[in-house]
């Protein structure tokens, strides 16, 4: 081996010594220490640029999580909304029935109170017609100053003065 080196001429024992020394520390640092920087590299790339990553995929699931919220919003709002056409469409239909129960009642009412007025009315009249054919007679035997009770009683005069004023009321009517 006839290395020209200049000055530097090594010996070949020594440089077979010093190759192995170098590949046997270039072994150690392979084997020790380069796997812990590596893992230094690792641990600082996940610190800086993983928590980038990380935050990127928690937005992105942030972002997915508020759509779904937004879709569901939506869907509640939908479904609020149609149960208040249907509360809105059952207030109407009670209200209604409601009314119609109502007026029932009212036609029902004003029937019994035209019924009750009419039979009033009848009653009325009847003690009416007594009480003035009572009057009239004793009124007339003031005036001639003698009774004349039976004279009505024949003729019935009472009645006949009724029964013209009810067929006046009648034409009057239009009945």
């Amino acid at each position: 081996m006839d290395l020209e080196l200049g000055p530097l001429k090594p010996e070949p024992a020594e440089l077979l010594v010093g190759l192995a020394f170098f590949f046997l520390v270039f072994w150690a640092l392979g084997r020790t220490v380069l796997p812990r920087v590596e893992r230094v590299l690792a641990e600082r790339h996940d610190a800086t640029e993983g928590r980038l990553e990380r935050a990127a995929a928690t937005m992105a699931e942030a972002d997915r999580t508020m759509e779904q919220y937004r879709r569901e919003l939506a869907s509640a709002r939908h479904e609020a909304s149609r149960i208040r056409q249907e509360a809105a469409e059952a207030g109407a239909a009670i209200v209604a029935a409601a009314r119609e129960e109502g007026l029932r009642e009212r036609d029902l009412l004003i029937g019994e109170a035209d019924a009750r007025l009419a039979v009033d009315r009848v009653f009325a009249e009847a003690a009416l017609r007594e009480d003035v054919g009572r009057l009239a007679t004793e009124l007339a035997g003031r005036v001639v100053g003698e009774s004349v009770a039976g004279v009505a009683s024949e003729r019935r005069t009472a009645e006949r003065f009724f029964d013209g004023l009810a067929d006046d009321g009648r034409r009057a009517d239009g009945r």
